[in-house]
């Protein structure tokens, strides 16, 4: 049996928006996103992904693992087919391979592609997150990301503290996949992206994906540029 996750929830509304952060963050990463989402009526669940946060290790811990846990933790919130899904980084991979079986009525990929490279070697995976756990303090990431706010960094820096480098490792080592997305999904990225080229976003639009660009954004775009995120995910919101 798959374990559950960590959830933080907000909100009580007859609509459902799932968030799943990205790699190393948690689900404090949306402590600013979900509250405005409540607000609007929506009950928000962001799950704590494995090896994250307050949820269970995994060391055996593939992309498709991730999505089934991710499932089973909502169905046993009796969360079924909800109205948004938003995955920022890895967890919009996550979010991909989640997505048959969740059936969302939108679909948001955040800086994300719905593809993974993965194959390293797990040894030297394990040490470097190892080191970049330890690395990433609140003064570290004062230093490196001047767009975080106060609460940004101590949401980010309690993250990296509760990261798992072993279950890292094991879904960083772990096989390649892609999961395409449906038409009428969208992706807002960071406008220039490290993580969607233009090739990507262009190719994402041939197949029916809505692709919002946020100029200047962070890779974390709702930190970096709030106002303007919160702008494509109300435009992204199923009618």
């Amino acid at each position: 049996m798959t374990d559950l996750l960590r959830v933080r929830e907000w909100g009580e509304g007859d609509r459902t928006a799932v968030l799943l952060h990205g790699f190393m963050g948690s689900a404090d990463s949306w402590w600013r996103v979900g509250p405005a989402l409540a607000e609007a009526g929506w009950r928000v669940l962001a799950p704590d992904l494995p090896g994250h946060g307050r949820s269970p290790r995994d060391p055996r811990l593939t992309v498709p693992r991730a999505a089934r846990a991710v499932v089973a933790t909502l169905r046993a919130r009796t969360v079924v087919a909800p109205g948004l899904a938003v995955g920022h980084s890895f967890g919009g991979v996550v979010l991909a391979a989640a997505r048959e079986e969740l059936r969302p009525a939108r679909t948001v990929l955040v800086d994300a592609v719905p593809r993974f490279h993965g194959g390293g070697a797990r040894a030297a995976l394990l040490a470097g997150y190892a080191r970049d756990r330890r690395a990433r303090t609140a003064d570290e990431l004062r230093r490196t990301r001047p767009h975080y706010g106060d609460e940004d960094v101590r949401v980010e820096a309690a993250a990296a503290d509760a990261f798992d480098p072993e279950t890292g490792a094991a879904v960083a080592s772990s096989a390649d996949g892609a999961w395409p997305l449906p038409d009428g999904a969208v992706v807002i990225r960071a406008s220039p992206s490290a993580f969607v080229a233009d090739e990507d976003a262009a190719a994402l639009a041939r197949d029916g994906v809505v692709v919002r660009d946020v100029p200047g954004a962070a890779h974390s775009v709702w930190y970096s540029h709030y106002d303007a995120f919160m702008a494509a995910l109300r435009a992204s919101l199923p009618g």
